[in-house]
């Protein structure tokens, strides 16, 4: 059995990708499993860039409230205990909220096949675009 601890914050992500301050708890990378898995724990106004998976991506957020975009919508908010579907090729990017920090699980099926292409960071008008 292997173990690891998904309570743990993690590193620091990339600055390229991610703005504010994000960590990463990779749990599953490219295993026999075919799947990535980390807990991302997003700081208030942190976010990623816009970016697309071709496999799409899961997010299950386990904390706090925060914010998530497909390119063309409008920004929602996420809240602990929603379960958010990307479908493949979509660009989109989520964070945290202005007032709160947000922690989810992020789920990359078929990992083996899936690339994620990594865009331009949100700009903050449309960060600051969301209606409560």
């Amino acid at each position: 059995m292997t173990k690891s601890s998904f309570i743990e914050k993690g590193n620091q992500a990339p600055a390229d990708y991610f703005v504010g301050s994000v960590n990463v708890n990779l749990l599953l990378e490219n295993n026999e499993y075919n799947t990535i898995m980390g807990i991302v724990s997003f700081g208030k106004g942190a976010r990623t860039n816009w970016h697309t998976h071709t496999n799409g991506q899961i997010l299950l957020v386990i904390e706090g409230i925060g914010y998530y975009q497909e390119k063309g919508k409008p920004v929602e908010i996420i809240r602990q205990g929603d379960v958010i579907k990307i479908p493949a090729n979509i660009e989109h990017w989520h964070g945290g909220s202005k007032e709160s920090a947000m922690r989810h699980v992020a789920i990359v099926p078929d990992s083996a096949s899936d690339k994620t292409d990594w865009l331009l960071p949100v700009t903050d008008e449309e960060y600051s675009s969301v209606n409560p």
